[in-house]
């Protein structure tokens, strides 16, 4: 039993005819959303329309200092960051 307020989660579908396609898209609209305080783009994740129990990270899963989340894309190379040097 559940200790607390309900939380509910929203679903958003987006649909690209490929997964990277989808994972780029899913990185726009995260960090658009981002803006909002309600919510958390780290936990995106892309599927198939077909088997939406097989999910694709689009961000980096690890927390930084202070609680937020990294936001380079999943499985990065060199330290977690909140967004990308160029």
């Amino acid at each position: 039993m559940r200790v607390g307020r309900e939380r509910f989660v929203v679903h958003l579908p987006l649909v690209t005819t490929d997964l990277a396609a989808a994972l780029r898209l899913a990185r726009v609209v995260a960090r658009w959303a981002g803006l909002l305080p309600a919510a958390d783009p780290g936990e995106t994740t892309v599927s198939a329309e077909d088997d939406q129990g097989v999910r694709h990270r689009v961000f980096c899963d690890l927390r930084l200092p202070g609680g937020r989340r990294c936001l380079l894309r999943a499985d990065h190379d060199g330290p977690c960051a909140r967004r990308s040097t160029r």
